[in-house]
């Protein structure tokens, strides 16, 4: 499929909601299925996401240069701060950011969707990616929360495009065959079972993937 904004921003809306009963219904200090991550670090990096893509709508909107973050140890050092938090304020603080971003992004009118942004890698980018760019950290952090929402869960729309991405995106050749979130799960380095090569091998280690 060709996604467009209205599809992206009824996956936001998706995995906004999945991310929030995950996380209301979980013991927040728990470990996360992220090496290293609790729960926690999970809630405050998925709230700093929102601010930061924040950043890129005010910057479409106003033409004054925003980025996502000031550089990658600070971003490291906010979810780590944020990690400390009451799990009752990181609870009210995801709400509180996801909303704010969906009310910044439905302001934007259609010559404002065309800026040209950064993406957190320097990549210049137009905003219309904003949207998708949020969908991609909700549903899949959704599932990293480990309380009980799998690949399985997700949209079998949004997991056909986020193949196709980060196929697309492959410096290498991924190619695989297996049930639709078995490979979503792979391509996005998570654990994942029945994922073969064209010759019906077991696929080979993934590409890093951000």
């Amino acid at each position: 499929m060709t996604r467009t904004l209205a599809t992206s921003h009824g996956w936001v809306a998706q995995g906004t909601a999945l991310c929030a009963t995950a996380l209301a219904d979980a013991d927040l200090d728990a470990p996360s299925s992220l090496p290293g991550w609790t729960r926690k670090h999970v809630a405050a990096h998925l709230s700093n996401n929102a601010e930061a893509l924040g950043n890129l709508v005010h910057w479409a909107r106003t033409g004054q240069e925003r980025r996502m973050y000031t550089s990658r140890e600070q971003r490291n050092a906010d979810i780590e701060a944020g990690s400390q938090r009451p799990a009752g304020e990181l609870l009210q603080r995801f709400q509180q950011t996801a909303q704010t971003l969906a009310e910044a992004m439905s302001e934007l009118t259609e010559g404002q969707w065309q800026a040209q942004v950064l993406s957190a890698q320097g990549s210049p980018i137009p905003a219309t990616q904003v949207p998708w760019m949020r969908s991609v950290e909700v549903m899949i952090h959704a599932v990293d929360l480990d309380a009980g929402v799998t690949f399985a869960d997700l949209p079998s729309d949004f997991l056909e495009e986020l193949c196709a991405e980060d196929l697309a995106n492959s410096e290498t050749d991924p190619q695989v065959h297996g049930p639709l979130h078995q490979r979503a799960a792979y391509l996005t380095g998570r654990p994942y079972e029945d994922v073969l090569t064209p010759d019906g091998k077991p696929a080979p280690p993934p590409p890093p993937w951000l």
